[in-house]
């Protein structure tokens, strides 16, 4: 019986600032603003040249929020559209992850970006009353309308849910089944992720761990009702290895990017890639990496990132 495929993206993340004027009340990321450096280019290209020796291809550019009305806004904007400018130059395939931007942003990010990303987490209000009450940008419809956005600008774009931060089952339904429609309307949604929320040890307020079970029930209902089409991921690091074939066996069909470095859950590092396959592998299961970018969307691009991913392409086949 032949191995049943499962992806990962071999990638490194470039983070081009930690302060975030969000306050969400589990994250390990933030710092205040104006109290972080910038990461600035010749740091960002020192790393990326040593990752060049690595088995690299995406760079996730994932950065906190200035405020939108913030003089540094567009100071903000340009500096990651130069890191994913310099990931182009040195070979990679960059995918953004910056929270909510506007359309005009988003437009200039497609110019350097295969792909982007932002997660819905959850869609009920009600999380704005508790662990998002100091996050005005986790307001639902501003995270719906980026999805949107991204649909009608043709970005091939990545979403997903937060779980265990307080919503229930039925959330769960509600967000799923606002991702679908969206997707059905643009079809460039290529993967929900499905993130378990673990305790870390920066967080403000420590929340309770998203255990297994009810990350298996969300991935099967995922399954049911996302199409076909849109990769279900599962992140390995925050769970165990019977934990994440249970995803797997469930309907998850991608780790997402395994990173040398969790920016976002520091305190979950991720599995050995050798281990990680041995224990796919004995379950039946091949691990085999991909790009930022499916095929299906190539044709979205503008023609020097398209010439590029074509280079990443062939090396893979």
């Amino acid at each position: 019986m032949a191995a049943r495929t499962l992806t990962y993206s071999p990638a490194y993340t470039l983070v081009p600032t930690y302060e975030c004027f969000n306050r969400c009340t589990y994250c390990n990321f933030r710092k205040e603003p104006l109290q972080d450096e910038w990461l600035t280019l010749d740091s960002a290209q020192q790393r990326l040249k040593t990752a060049q020796h690595q088995g690299i291809i995406e760079v996730l550019i994932l950065s906190g929020e200035v405020h939108p009305r913030s003089h540094r806004r567009q100071a903000w904007l340009q500096h990651i559209y130069d890191l994913c400018s310099l990931a182009l130059e040195l070979g990679f395939l960059p995918h953004t992850n910056a929270g909510p931007l506007n359309f005009a942003e988003m437009q200039q990010l497609k110019q350097v970006n295969v792909s982007m990303g932002l997660m819905l987490e959850q869609l009920t209000p009600k999380l704005l009353t508790t662990v998002h009450r100091h996050a005005p940008s986790k307001d639902p419809s501003l995270r719906l309308q980026q999805l949107t956005w991204a649909g009608e600008l043709q970005i091939p774009f990545t979403t997903g849910l937060l779980l265990g931060i307080g919503e229930t089952e039925a959330d769960w339904e509600a967000s799923l089944t606002a991702i679908a429609a969206v997707h059905q309307r643009y079809h460039h949604i290529q993967e929900v992720i499905l993130q378990p929320h673990q305790p870390g040890s920066s967080q403000s307020i420590p929340g309770p761990a998203c255990h297994l079970e009810p990350l298996v029930k969300a991935v099967t209902l995922a399954r049911q009702i996302l199409p076909k089409s849109i990769s279900l991921q599962i992140p390995p690091n925050l769970t165990t290895l019977s934990g994440a074939i249970a995803c797997i066996e469930a309907g998850a069909t991608d780790l997402g990017g395994l990173v040398p470095k969790d920016e976002v859950n520091p305190d979950y590092h991720h599995f050995p890639l050798t281990q990680l396959t041995q224990a796919l592998d004995n379950q039946g299961w091949c691990l085999r990496p991909r790009l930022p970018i499916y095929p299906h969307h190539d044709h979205w691009l503008p023609l020097p990132l398209r010439n590029q991913v074509a280079h990443w392409r062939s090396k893979l086949n």
